[in-house]
């Protein structure tokens, strides 16, 4: 497969994206996908899967950017378990999302000052990306509008456990969401693979109570993938309500972040 790797780009585009799309609807993708890199067929067919191998989180931790992708996708695949546990089937959409929700990081990637690294507006940046590269490959264009939104707005979120919103802002959240606003449930809680448990539970507390607000804003009454669970009250110590920054759509900033820029995750 290494010798020849190079070989598949006499296959057509239309056929390299139905293997794929066969590989991604596979119970295990993630087996294909290593297969794909490790023999540098993906250096050929989907260069951006590899190119994630090159950076390192921006917290320096376990994971490099690959190896946390690899890891969502095979959250968002247990997420995709509908209510009373039935699954409706693989969800092409959401896992290609899953695979490329970050393959913005490498050209964003900047070192700050201090030994940091951040990776602002990879959101943006990995959407165009994204766009390009489903369009390559032949997918048709409701699978390449939907993918590419879900990539865009997969940082949305971000900050909320910091600085709850306000209702117009979760109403702006539902709206810019469209009818990809459950898969961006699902994309948004496979994202969450640190291994500090404080923080997971706590990412995931507030994105339970912001599911409770839509579900309550569309009079649904209730979370559909989730119970919901009490709110956190108010308190002199509680970060959902100190004061912050607004950014332009109408979001406070999360506490050490510059005002209108969007944190490294």
């Amino acid at each position: 497969m290494h010798r020849l790797a190079e070989r598949i780009s006499i296959v057509s585009a239309e056929r390299v994206r139905d293997e794929l799309s066969k590989l991604l609807v596979a119970s295990d993708p993630r087996l294909g996908l290593a297969a794909l890199t490790d023999s540098g067929i993906a250096d050929h067919v989907l260069p951006e899967l590899p190119a994630l191998r090159l950076e390192v989180d921006e917290h320096h931790h376990h994971k490099d950017v690959y190896e946390h992708t690899l890891t969502v996708v095979d959250q968002a695949i247990a997420l995709e378990t509908g209510p009373e546990g039935t699954v409706p089937g693989p969800d092409l959409t959401l896992r290609l999302a899953a695979l490329l929700h970050d393959i913005g990081k490498p050209p964003t990637k900047r070192n700050e000052p201090g030994g940091g690294v951040s990776f602002h507006h990879h959101e943006v940046v990995g959407a165009k990306m994204t766009r390009k590269r489903l369009k390559e490959l032949r997918f048709d264009k409701d699978t390449v509008k939907a993918v590419t939104h879900l990539v865009e707005m997969h940082l949305r979120f971000h900050g909320y456990a910091d600085a709850r919103w306000s209702d117009s802002a979760v109403r702006r959240y539902v709206t810019d969401a469209g009818d990809q606003l459950e898969r961006l449930h699902r994309l948004t809680r496979a994202d969450v693979t640190t291994r500090n448990r404080r923080k997971a539970e706590r990412l995931s507390f507030a994105y339970d109570d912001l599911e409770h607000r839509i579900a309550e804003a569309q009079g649904a009454g209730g979370d559909r993938f989730h119970p919901a669970r009490p709110r956190r009250q108010p308190d002199s110590g509680d970060p959902w309500h100190r004061a912050r920054p607004r950014d332009r759509h109408g979001v406070q900033a999360s506490a050490g972040t510059a005002h209108g820029a969007r944190p490294a995750r």
